[in-house]
């Protein structure tokens, strides 16, 4: 999420979208007639589909990241965006490395993306890998700092939602209610020791193991690299072997693994709300921006980590998560 990216899980989750370099495909056709720019270049896999809408107002391709949570939040964009008269196309990429520079080109039009995610990769894009951070637990000062960043390069950020994937810790519910812990604050106060199960980058970034300690107070007696919120590092917290993990605030697998999130109550965590980033020439209109703004508005993070759920552990479509969700909140014409 060098530069301290806020959040690291979905570089984790889209990573398997970059290791095939030599697979290098041309998606020319796709995006060319859709987003009206030049052809892209993109390694690993990609995807695409039509979701929809009369195309009376012309046509819109929606990009995604190569992970769950992008892709259902992509298909909600499509489907209001086609329910508002748009002809959609989701268009699933690997990762920001990828898609960014396609939203620049206007191959893509419109991205879900995350404040403080996307403020310091633009931030280090434009200023270098030292850079001084821009994002912070302020949703308001980060957005803010982003949106300067982006229109310098032509995109246009649209307003925040309530809904937000951050990194979080999470330990065994015996274990809290054991210690009656509920909050970051609550661990650091019980001077209780943990290992912490996380990415072996953990000791290096701030909201990691330097931030447990310096914020919180936290004995964090030594990092087990299992890596970030994967299974194996949710295993070793619910065998014991280790007390604390670092995990997502959408995981919708920690009742799986028996565990609860603490709250970050001192808001060590940069603030990472969702939010749409479109290009301005192409996506900037007010009539796209009330369209997605229905979302925006509506959307939670519980209601974004049940989403997930439904397509990861329930296998469902994501379009047809993301329609159910819009029919439910009355969102949807159809």
């Amino acid at each position: 999420m060098g530069n301290p990216m806020s959040n690291p899980l979905r570089s984790a989750r889209a990573a398997h979208a970059v290791r095939a370099v030599s697979a290098v495909v041309a998606l020319a056709a796709g995006l060319t007639a859709c987003g009206g720019g030049k052809s892209l270049e993109k390694q690993g896999q990609a995807s695409s589909a039509a979701s929809g809408g009369s195309g009376a107002k012309g046509s819109l391709v929606i990009g995604a990241g190569g992970f769950t949570e992008s892709t259902v939040l992509a298909e909600l964009y499509a489907k209001v965006l086609g329910d508002a008269g748009y002809g959609t196309t989701v268009k699933t990429l690997g990762n920001r490395e990828l898609y960014e520079p396609a939203l620049e080109k206007g191959q893509i039009d419109i991205v879900p993306e995350y404040a403080a995610t996307l403020a310091e990769f633009l931030n280090a894009k434009e200023n270098g890998s030292g850079a001084k951070p821009v994002a912070s637990s302020d949703v308001k000062a980060t957005v803010s700092a982003l949106a300067k960043l982006a229109e310098a390069r032509g995109l246009k950020v649209l307003p925040p939602g309530e809904a937000v994937d951050q990194n979080a810790f999470a330990v065994t519910k015996s274990f809290a209610e054991q210690h009656r812990l509920k909050t970051l604050s609550d661990l650091g106060r019980a001077k209780l020791p943990v290992k912490l199960a996380a990415g072996d980058e953990c000791p290096q970034r701030p909201f990691c193991e330097p931030g447990l300690k310096k914020t919180y107070g936290i004995d964090v007696t030594g990092i087990d690299p299992k890596g970030v919120d994967t299974p194996q590092a949710k295993q070793t917290v619910k065998d014991g072997t280790d007390q604390l993990v670092l995990v997502s605030t959408t995981d919708a697998t920690l009742d799986q693994f028996g565990l609860v999130l603490l709250d970050d109550d001192k808001k060590l965590q940069n603030a990472d709300n969702l939010l749409p980033v479109v290009n301005a020439g192409h996506a900037g209109s007010p009539a796209v921006a009330a369209a997605l703004e229905k979302v925006t508005k509506v959307l939670t993070t519980a209601d974004l980590t049940a989403l997930d759920r439904q397509v990861d552990a329930e296998r469902k479509k994501p379009s047809d998560v993301a329609a159910d969700y819009l029919k439910s909140k009355g969102l949807l014409k159809g």
